[in-house]
């Protein structure tokens, strides 16, 4: 592997201890009361209430009993284990740009710092629209297209889309909100399907797979492999905690939008990959987003005397405009291995 690129070295304040504590408490969701054919309200009243305690106090959770067929992600897992064994020139024949920033790319860029990793990105609707720009007065707007076959991911993608507005509405009963609250804000999403694939590092040390960061969405689905390596900063003492992979569980993180709607009664979270010195990681990343037109603020219903706005409206296409575009600011040099 040689020696690891300065552009990869994180700072002494975000180097990860190689000694973390493993998870404790982290809710286990058991969806089952939303697929039985003899429907329970109490069994459901009981679901929406553990919903809610994890978002308010974790903001991650796993979620089993899903009904996500495992045919679906085996075939997923398997295209992405097979397309990061490509040689990189092959990888680089579907490479993201500024143009197009949908496909691959040998480098990840957090908060200006080098992860750890490589990746794919595939949106779910091909396709997508976005600003054309990050210019606050630039209201041109362009198309974003797949660079692979779509098929290969849509059966999986039609399952996500379930499960997330499964979730959704869970977490808007969980508000007290109407449960189809949220439903207008996905009429055209921008979401979208990462395939990760973080190399051994030979320092893990100084490097991360996936540097500290919030997710900027709604809410984030991941599937990781039994290497795992995600740590999330535990509220109320910010420790950094693993957490541990479990069969057959999907991890739901909650997003800023969802911090954003419900004016910070749930919160994101602090989370990153730690890198691994002896075995590659894979993972799956669902990030449900909203059409490009939805101008997010803090929910009417959030919103009286004793609790005032927290936060500014944005709109979401120029917000994930300026996040997708940013990438392309920053030349990397270096590569993974």
């Amino acid at each position: 592997m040689g020696e690891v690129h300065p552009d990869f070295i994180q700072t002494l304040e975000h180097q990860p201890k190689l000694d973390i504590t493993e998870a404790e408490g982290i809710p286990l969701i058991d969806l089952s009361p939303l697929n039985s054919l003899d429907f329970d309200t109490d069994a459901l009243a009981r679901l929406v209430a553990e919903i809610g305690d994890a978002c308010k106090n974790w903001g991650f959770f796993h979620v089993i009993n899903h009904w996500v067929p495992l045919q679906a992600l085996e075939k997923v897992d398997l295209t992405s284990r097979k397309f990061f064994a490509l040689s990189r020139d092959e990888k680089r024949k579907v490479r993201r740009s500024r143009a197009n920033p949908v496909g691959y790319s040998d480098f990840g860029i957090t908060k200006n710092n080098s992860d750890w990793k490589e990746v794919f990105d595939s949106i779910i609707e091909d396709p997508i629209v976005i600003y054309a720009s990050d210019e606050p007065d630039d209201k041109e707007l362009k198309e974003l297209h797949n660079q692979w076959p779509q098929e290969v991911c849509e059966g999986y993608n039609a399952e996500m889309q379930k499960l997330s507005n499964k979730l959704m509405k869970l977490i808007a009963l969980s508000l007290g909100l109407e449960k189809d609250r949220f439903d207008g804000f996905f009429k055209e999403p921008t979401t979208f399907t990462r395939l990760n694939y973080y190399p051994a590092s030979p320092d893990p040390q100084s490097t991360l797979g996936l540097r500290v960061h919030k997710d900027a969405g709604a809410l984030t689905i991941l599937v990781q492999d039994d290497v795992g390596g995600l740590e999330v900063k535990r509220k109320g003492d910010d420790e950094w905690i693993s957490v541990k992979p479990i069969p057959g569980a999907y991890i739901v993180n909650v997003g800023d939008l969802i911090q954003i709607w419900s004016n910070d009664k749930y919160e994101s979270v602090e989370h990153r990959v730690k890198a691994n010195s002896e075995k590659e990681r894979y993972s799956i990343a669902f990030f449900l987003n909203p059409s490009h037109y939805i101008w997010v603020e803090p929910l009417e219903e959030f919103i009286n005397e004793e609790n005032s706005t927290k936060h500014k409206g944005y709109r979401w296409g120029k917000y994930y405009a300026t996040r997708k575009l940013s990438n392309f600011k920053k030349v990397v040099t270096a590569g993974n291995c």
